[in-house]
């Protein structure tokens, strides 16, 4: 036997223990101790278990401390771990205490992660009222930060965020960087405010990225163009939805979003109205439609088709994928493409541009109105109140003008009665 086999306790000389007899050790009727030094044995239970424990004195009272289970934990790593209770009690430590401690700090470390926390943030905002498909595109935003998600939140310093970001500008995604350093601030303002993060290290990286050079939508805006647009939807050999959706666009130009995400208890055709909530729009702002005779049986076409209930919170543009999302963001797009309009002459925004161009160009419409038809914001709050209230009967002379308007472009009728008047 070698001097490391044994050690001596107060003149006598103990046997330690040692991997073969560890191994060979066998279950008996009742559960026995095979020691080692310093308070620690291997406890063998009755059903053949092998388990590591340490006594110890601590203020005058002992304890027993638990490093697992053998031969999960190697005869040297309990003697480690044996060692690393005495250099806590050397300390004044308890070891039991400290143990809980770090189990405590642990659990608290992983609710802290980015990922955790932007999660939490996401969810909160479900909450709130926003949308699936926003929640799906803040979590994309949150994948493309893999190279933090799993660190803690409050140890992340600004060039370790800058690295993620700088690889999705080297794609040439400029937009996609800059919008996924707003919602890594929003995360980390949220861990600010739940005490997981000192402060936003976000705002260290304001001008480090790639500004987005600004694009203007491409739309028709002239009145023959509009009119070979809307006998191009209405000869549209695709679905039927979503052929109702591009003619819903031209007729009430929301933006994309409010229309794909639109559920039938949005709409009150008795009223003629679609109350379009504030969580779902740009300006979170509530914003009502006023619907015309045509729009009306547009919707009541919709319905037929897809079995959608005047009440139901369901879409009125579901996914065919899944009846839970709506149709993608890029649906409209492919579907003007489909009839041979170009990404630089018509998208889905750019019904919008069209409506407003239009309007104003009749010269029949007070220029207010027609930005309170389009949901614009309005800088002065009272000026926007006031807005909100004094034009709303024109709003709805104007939705019914603008639909027979849109119809006459497209059946190419004489449209004399719909020009500016001298």
């Amino acid at each position: 036997m070698s001097p490391s086999d044994t050690i001596s306790l107060r003149g006598k000389r103990s046997k330690l223990l040692t991997e073969a007899a560890i191994r060979n050790a066998k279950p008996a009727e009742k559960a026995y101790k095979l020691s080692d030094s310093g308070g620690l044995y291997l406890l063998i239970t009755p059903t053949g278990g092998k388990l590591w424990r340490c006594n110890y004195r601590h203020g005058g009272k002992q304890y027993t401390a638990a490093y697992g289970n053998y031969p999960i934990v190697t005869l040297a790593a309990a003697r480690e771990k044996r060692d690393q209770t005495k250099r806590q009690l050397a300390e004044g430590k308890n070891p039991g205490i400290e143990k809980k401690r770090d189990a405590v700090a642990a659990q608290l470390a992983a609710s802290s992660t980015f990922s955790t926390v932007a999660e939490e943030l996401i969810v909160k905002l479900e909450r709130e009222g926003r949308s699936p498909t926003t929640a799906d595109k803040l979590r994309w935003y949150a994948s493309l930060l893999n190279e933090v998600e799993k660190r803690p939140i409050g140890e992340i310093e600004a060039f370790e965020l800058l690295k993620p970001l700088q690889k999705i500008e080297a794609s040439g995604r400029y937009e996609t960087a800059v919008n996924t350093l707003s919602f890594a601030g929003r995360v980390f303002r949220f861990g600010v405010a739940t005490g997981r993060a000192k402060r936003d290290v976000a705002a260290d990286l304001r001008g480090a990225l790639t500004a987005p050079k600004v694009t203007h939508r491409a739309a028709i805006l002239e009145a023959k163009g509009a009119g070979r647009l809307l006998r191009a939807i209405e000869g549209f050999p695709g679905q039927r939805h979503i052929k109702i959706a591009l003619k819903l666009m031209a007729h009430t130009f929301p933006r994309p979003g409010e229309l794909r995400g639109a559920t039938w208890d949005e709409f009150d055709l008795d009223l003629a109205v679609w109350r379009i909530p504030a969580h779902r729009t740009k300006m979170k702002r509530a914003h009502t439609i006023p619907l015309s005779v045509q729009v009306v049986a547009m919707i009541k076409d919709l319905r037929a088709f897809t079995g959608g209930k005047p009440k139901d919170a369901g879409l009125a543009f579901p996914s065919l994928r899944s009846a839970g999302k709506p149709i993608s963001e890029n649906t409209l797009n492919v579907a003007l493409r489909s009839l041979g309009f170009g990404a630089d002459e018509m998208t889905s925004h750019g019904f919008r541009s069209m409506a407003s161009t239009l309007l104003n160009e009749s010269g029949k419409w007070n220029p207010d109105a027609i930005e309170r038809a389009l949901a614009h914001g309005d800088s002065d709050t009272v000026r926007g109140s006031y807005h909100r209230g004094a034009y709303w009967d024109e709003r709805v002379r104007m939705a019914q003008w603008w639909s027979d308007y849109l119809d006459a472009l497209r059946d190419e009728s004489d449209i004399q009665s719909f020009r500016r008047e001298a």
